[in-house]
């Protein structure tokens, strides 16, 4: 299998072959030079605009997904919040817990020690 690397270069050659091969076929065609002038700005043009269009769309594509990758951003930046703020709950609820036990602990001590008194 040959890699994406080497397919890449391969159609840029072929690219470069087929628009080489246009312009030598215009070059030898049997019209007058003011006509192969025209034709040759005519693809040119024709060349211009049409890369013209490809970046165009690739710009279009590149901000479609940053504003999705930004989309996703918020998302899961929302749900981490989410999960912190529930965290933070229920170690509160803990510890609110944890101190009401310590507290009950230390009257039933006292308590006890009163009574043995």
């Amino acid at each position: 299998m040959a890699d994406e690397s080497s397919s890449g270069s391969g159609i840029g050659w072929f690219l470069a072959g087929l628009g080489l091969g246009a312009l030598l076929g215009v070059l030898y065609a049997p019209k007058a030079g003011r006509e192969t002038r025209e034709d040759l700005m005519s693809t040119a043009m024709d060349a211009k605009n049409k890369a013209a269009e490809l970046v165009e769309k690739g710009r279009r594509q590149a901000e479609d997904y940053m504003d999705r990758g930004k989309e996703y951003y918020d998302k899961g930046r929302s749900q981490w919040s989410q999960y912190v703020d529930r965290g933070r709950g229920y170690l509160d609820d803990q510890r609110e817990r944890v101190a009401a036990a310590v507290e009950a602990g230390k009257q039933a001590y006292h308590s006890s020690t009163e009574q043995n008194s």
